[in-house]
């Protein structure tokens, strides 16, 4: 029985973190909350980073998942720039890496996130080499692509994942000269095919990109400390200023790993494995966020998802869980982006491989459309650009799971709410 007695402890300070620590409240928790966060800023949320932040157009204080005084209001006692070096599970107590404090817990939440993979090329050492995960990322790379535009400056991006195209935008909107090397054929193959990825290449070729596709980023070339050019395998050298790291992102699961916790498959995404209900292989210690690997029973496979909506809606899912409550994460997975004047909004999981084709149903030329990923005649995910106010829809025909006409899926006449049984 949870009472006022009871200590649960979340380690990391991410918006998982914060909302979990929300739910706990709201769900009239009254025991000692305690939130370790290895960032001196109070809790916020990263899209931003990369889109309306990095150009300007947005301020610190709109990133906060909470104002600064919520935390005390709420009696949440937040510890900034403090990491947890270890978990000792058989006395359930986090031991604090800065100053050796040692803290017990009946629950324990790991929302600890990811970080940006780094290149393994000469030259990584350069000032001018980038990675984008943190507010303090996006607070330099915005200093470097204004910068960069005013002074006609290249940057290469290595990397056409949902980062590298999004930083793509924002540094032509600056101004800047922008190269991307990517070794898949097309954007964000992995997540979208090659049907709509080449959407992508023809929507950054059109605002003055240079991509380079099947290729890979070798050598970082510099002279006292600054980027001079960076080399690709096909021997190419590109004119270079600044270069970003955007090749993904690997779960931080060190500290699940030293404390014996199960770890999911590294073929499939890695990170703690979880059950339904987010619990890790010890009862007493659940996972959220970007680090979790949860089994997904729709799509009958475990998924590591590293987006926004994963962050916002896992932290409760299993905050309620550490109290009792009968919880199932099974949300399906949603992303967003903003690159120029594309909108788009993505909802279900079809890598390539899973699904039989790709229906448009609109005008992909003018990209006003929903691409539907479909398997079977049944929707696998569904993608809608520029076409607004259709997601639930989307997402009650992928959990339907129910064979559709695929021509009047593609009909823009035909009511997509009257596709969904």
């Amino acid at each position: 029985m949870v009472d006022a007695d009871q200590t649960f402890v979340i380690v990391g300070g991410g918006l998982a973190g914060a909302k979990a620590a929300e739910t706990l409240r709201a769900e009239g928790f009254t025991g000692r909350v305690i939130l370790i966060c290895d960032e001196r800023d109070h809790p916020y949320e990263r899209p931003a980073l990369s889109k309306g932040y990095l150009l300007g157009k947005e301020g610190r204080d709109s990133l906060l998942v909470h104002e600064p005084a919520w935390y005390a209001r709420h009696d949440i006692e937040l510890h900034l720039g403090q990491t947890v070096a270890a978990i000792d599970r058989a006395a359930r107590t986090v031991r604090f890496g800065e100053d050796g404090t040692v803290v017990r817990y009946d629950k324990l939440l790991l929302a600890t996130g990811a970080e940006p993979r780094r290149l393994d090329v000469p030259g990584t050492d350069l000032a001018g080499v980038h990675h984008l995960r943190r507010l303090t990322h996006a607070e330099r790379l915005r200093g470097v692509l204004a910068a960069l535009g005013r002074d006609n400056g290249h940057l290469v991006i290595a990397g056409a994942g949902w980062i590298g195209l999004e930083v793509a935008a924002a540094a032509r909107q600056y101004g800047a000269e922008v190269t991307v090397v990517e070794p898949e054929p097309t954007p964000l193959h992995g997540v979208l095919g090659p049907e709509l990825g080449e959407l992508f290449t023809e929507l950054h070729r059109e605002h003055g990109v240079r991509l380079h596709f099947g290729v890979r980023l070798t050598e970082i070339v510099g002279q006292d400390g600054a980027v001079l050019a960076a080399r690709t395998d096909d021997g190419e050298e590109h004119p270079a200023h600044s270069v970003l790291a955007a090749i993904g992102a690997a779960p931080r699961t060190a500290l699940a790993e030293a404390a014996g916790l199960e770890l999911a498959d590294p073929a499939h995404g890695g990170g703690i494995a979880v059950d339904e209900r987010l619990r890790t292989s010890d009862p007493d210690i659940h996972a959220a966020g970007d680090v979790a690997s949860f089994p997904h029973a729709l799509f009958g496979t475990r998924l590591r998802v590293e987006h926004w909506a994963n962050a916002l809606h896992g932290g409760p899912a299993a905050a309620r869980a550490m109290l009792g409550r009968d919880v199932v994460h099974d949300r399906v997975p949603y992303f967003f982006t903003d690159q120029y004047d594309l909108g788009m909004e993505y909802s279900g999981w079809a890598p390539p491989g899973s699904y039989d084709e790709v229906v448009i149903r609109g005008d992909a030329g003018r990209r006003e459309f929903v691409a539907f990923w479909v398997r079977q005649g049944r929707v696998l995910a569904g993608m809608n650009v520029n076409v607004w106010d259709v997601t639930d829809t989307v997402q009650r025909l992928i959990r339907s799971r129910a064979q559709v006409d695929t021509e009047a899926l593609a009909d823009p006449h035909v009511p997509l709410d009257s596709l969904v049984p």
